[in-house]
């Protein structure tokens, strides 16, 4: 949280320690343009019930058009129980919340919300299972929209623009992931130059930050700094200039010498400038 990220900032400063925060966000998904509902819906509920919802960058929520939601709704409810059965409280390969207080915020976040439960919403409280949920019609002040969700709980938002949507995820804080699901390469380029994000992905979910060659870490309220692969080495090593030098043209330097002179000042500003090859130290 971002309280935590304080704290260990404030820590950190005491002893002027160099400090890398990956935190997490409320991550969107946009849907806009010619799409592959099937593909889409499959990807979209592999990143977001994983774990039952339970990871940093899972989609926190949907952003797309009315009939786009309508198309997907069906998708959605055919794939999860493709991938969990008709009862997936039974199923091995469905996760359950973390913890007792983490069930109980998800269950008050449901409860408080003004949405549509439209799939799923079953629950157990002794087993901490919640089922994979999907939500409708919950406006950008929904309880399900203050805070990151952490959890198998699915709104989806309408806004038939693309601009809009826009909008939307740019006046919120910035998010650890933004995903973008859409056919049409304007669509991806649109998204990805008009927003911020600590990580981008297209057409898929979560799985960017498994590539090592990719930094990965937030942005403003999602964290600072990155690492996996070649970046965490960067990113805990200090990168120390070295230079070596010897005595050879040891006249040259008199020209960075006292005695200063209108003479020597227009010579080493031209070693300096940008047209000359010169450098002299």
């Amino acid at each position: 949280s971002q309280a935590v990220a304080r704290s260990v900032v404030q820590a950190a400063s005491v002893y002027l320690t160099p400090v890398t925060l990956e935190l997490g966000g409320k991550c969107p998904c946009l849907i806009y343009g010619r799409i592959n509902i099937q593909a889409a819906a499959q990807r979209l509920v592999w990143a977001k019930f994983f774990n039952a919802g339970q990871s940093c960058v899972a989609p926190d929520y949907v952003l797309c058009t009315e009939a786009t939601r309508d198309a997907l709704l069906p998708a959605l409810s055919s794939v999860l129980e493709q991938f969990y059965g008709k009862e997936p409280q039974k199923c091995p390969d469905l996760s359950r919340i973390v913890s007792a207080r983490h069930f109980t915020r998800l269950m008050k976040l449901l409860e408080q919300t003004k949405g549509k439960v439209v799939i799923g919403g079953e629950s157990d409280q002794e087993d901490k299972y919640i089922a994979p949920t999907v939500v409708v019609d919950a406006g950008e002040d929904d309880a399900l929209m203050s805070e990151e969700i952490f959890g198998p709980i699915l709104p989806i938002l309408t806004l038939e623009e693309l601009e809009k949507s826009i909008e939307f995820v740019n006046r919120h804080e910035k998010p650890l992931a933004l995903y973008v699901f859409s056919d049409e390469s304007s669509v991806v380029k649109t998204v990805m130059e008009k927003t911020s994000s600590g990580g981008f992905c297209s057409n898929d979910g979560i799985v960017h930050m498994t590539l090592p060659g990719l930094p990965f870490g937030g942005v403003g309220a999602s964290g600072w700094g990155s690492y996996h692969g070649r970046w965490s080495f960067e990113t805990f090593s200090h990168r120390r200039a070295c230079m070596m030098r010897g005595w050879a043209l040891e006249r040259l330097n008199t020209l960075r010498y006292p005695p200063y002179t209108e003479d020597k000042l227009k010579w080493l500003r031209w070693t300096t400038s940008q047209q000359s090859s010169c450098s002299l130290m």
